[in-house]
């Protein structure tokens, strides 16, 4: 005679099947949003630093040539910025001081993109008299 199982018979570790099919695909989704999220934000933060650097530069460029007026300053604010990959939203001159905002277009993984700005202030630095102290061991 034939031995047959009954197909709702569970025998071994059969109740269980594809569970760690499932949990593997669930740990390898979670790491990949993680990855996404560490791309975003790295992303994100070297551009911060991009923009930094570019608005400080755009500054000095800029209060390098206040003597030539505000509308020459800004011009040379703003081809360096361009050189820099950014633009120029906002410069003046107050004083010799220049006050120069940078903005970047930043565009992270999927499709995600948004407007870095950043400000900076150059001009020359004023005197300011430090009291020397004298260091003669007594």
């Amino acid at each position: 005679m034939r031995s047959m199982v009954h197909p709702d018979t569970v025998t071994g570790n059969e109740d269980e099947s594809g569970a760690a099919t499932v949990w593997t695909a669930c740990a390898i989704a979670a790491l990949l949003v993680l990855l996404g999220a560490l791309w975003t934000l790295g992303t994100v933060l070297v551009a911060r630093q991009r923009a930094a650097g570019a608005a400080d530069l755009s500054a000095l460029a800029a209060a390098g040539h206040a003597s030539e007026g505000e509308a020459r300053a800004c011009a040379h604010a703003s081809v360096l910025a361009e050189r820099m990959a950014t633009h120029v939203s906002d410069c003046r001159l107050h004083g010799w001081d220049a006050l120069v905002t940078v903005q970047l277009d930043v565009r992270g993984p999927v499709g995600l993109k948004g407007t870095l700005t950043a400000r900076a202030r150059a001009g020359p630095v004023e005197h300011v008299s430090v009291p020397v102290e004298s260091h003669s061991g007594r």
